[in-house]
């Protein structure tokens, strides 16, 4: 299937008329077909390709939580979840729209289900499709899209007070590094315009400032490499969006903070949805298998992906989820496993506390960014005061000389 945008002209009472449209169809013998059908003369046919606003759109936030809220509307009225979809997708006009609907359209025409149509679309992240599947499953979808909404929310909050901040103290640092980057070379010229005259003090002021231009020019050079290996993260993070694994993200979890922050969100979506799907009486392989799946951390998917192997070699629920990466009071939690109903209370539990863990780390990345930055800047200051320092010691050379030749 292929999202196509031809002109056509049709026959009216006023002469003909040109107009574009869009179709949703195999071939484009197929459009020609559709258009002669509807009684229309085809002008030109071309594949419609995403544009750079239609992938803001896709991933926007505000798209994700209109389109869910349209289901969970439309679903309280209608047989299910699916047939609410379709009929958005039926009712959409926009084709812009249409195009990022295509994919989803094309799953329900192939008879699979509302979450394979929404994770065909590639618009929503792991842990959201986690929290929507473990619903569906559970046959309460609709309960659950209130929860995914307030997650898809929430995590925006975290990523606006994590762009704020690095945004604030970016500001600082760009400040600073335009500074010692246009004020370099009028610096270093005056000192090398106004050395000392004493033979004594000229080799010390021309190795201190030789050190002063080293300093900046390293200063400089590390924060144009911090800022655009910033800038690199989040434009392939936004871009990748709903992507398994990429190498970006594999550089990112090796930072150590930032790495147990996402693996800490990963087992929070992950425990969360096991926990739904449970308390839905969903079986409990097919919940594993699921919660695998709701992750892009390696870790917690292997973490899940060895807990199902485990079980489906015999061994108990709570055996097979007691292990690493998991830490030594939710395997506790886990140790005092004595009945399968509360598995998905312990469950549930870990989940809100690696919630937790993760708020704290999140604090901990703001705070250590702005020690680093303090840290920049006391160097960027130290070596400006330095400077001055340089200054007047040839400052004073020069006095010197002047009062000789004057005497």
């Amino acid at each position: 299937m292929q999202q196509w945008i031809a002109e056509v002209a049709y026959e009216t009472r006023n002469g003909p008329k040109k107009v574009e449209e869009s179709f949703f169809l195999p071939t484009e013998e197929d459009v020609r077909n559709e258009v002669s059908n509807k009684g229309g003369y085809i002008l030109s046919i071309r594949p419609h390709e995403r544009s750079s606003i239609e992938r803001l759109l896709a991933r926007s936030t505000w798209w994700q939580i209109q389109l869910l809220r349209g289901i969970m509307f439309r679903s309280s009225s209608v047989s299910s979840p699916g047939v609410a979809l379709w009929k958005i997708i039926e009712q959409e006009e926009n084709a812009m729209r249409q195009n990022i609907l295509a994919p989803a359209r094309e799953a329900l025409a192939r008879g699979l289900g509302v979450i394979d149509a929404l994770r065909a679309m590639n618009i929503f992240d792991y842990g959201t499709l986690a929290i929507l599947a473990g619903s569906e499953k559970a046959n309460k979808l609709n309960e659950g899209i209130p929860h995914a909404i307030h997650s898809i929310t929430q995590k925006k909050k975290n990523s606006r007070a994590i762009m704020g901040t690095m945004g604030w103290l970016g500001f600082d640092v760009v400040t600073i590094v335009q500074s010692l980057f246009w004020g370099k070379d009028m610096v270093l010229g005056w000192f090398n315009d106004n050395k000392p005259t004493d033979p004594a003090k000229l080799a010390e002021y021309e190795s201190v400032v030789g050190n002063l231009g080293l300093t900046w020019d390293i200063l400089i050079w590390f924060a144009f490499a911090v800022g655009a290996f910033m800038v690199w993260c989040v434009f392939s993070f936004f871009m990748n969006r709903g992507q398994t694994d990429w190498p970006t993200a594999r550089i990112v979890r090796k930072i150590p903070l930032i790495g147990s922050y996402l693996r800490d969100l990963g087992f929070s979506d992950s425990m969360m949805a096991a926990s739904r799907m449970l308390k839905g009486s969903v079986p409990i392989d097919e919940a594993l298998e699921q919660a695998g799946q709701s992750t892009t951390s390696p870790e917690v998917a292997e973490y899940w992906d060895k807990a199902n192997e485990d079980l489906s070699r015999g061994i108990g629920l709570g055996s097979a989820l007691d292990r690493e990466p998991l830490n030594r009071n939710e395997r506790m939690e886990l140790a005092s496993l004595a009945d399968l109903s509360q598995v998905a209370t312990i469950l549930e539990s870990i989940a809100e506390m690696r919630t937790q863990s993760a708020a704290t780390k999140h604090k901990l990345i703001v705070w250590l960014a702005f020690a680093l930055t303090g840290v920049f800047l006391v160097i960027a200051f130290g070596s400006a005061i330095f400077a001055l320092s340089v200054m007047n010691m040839s400052m004073d050379s020069m006095m010197g000389g002047l009062l000789e030749g004057a005497l």
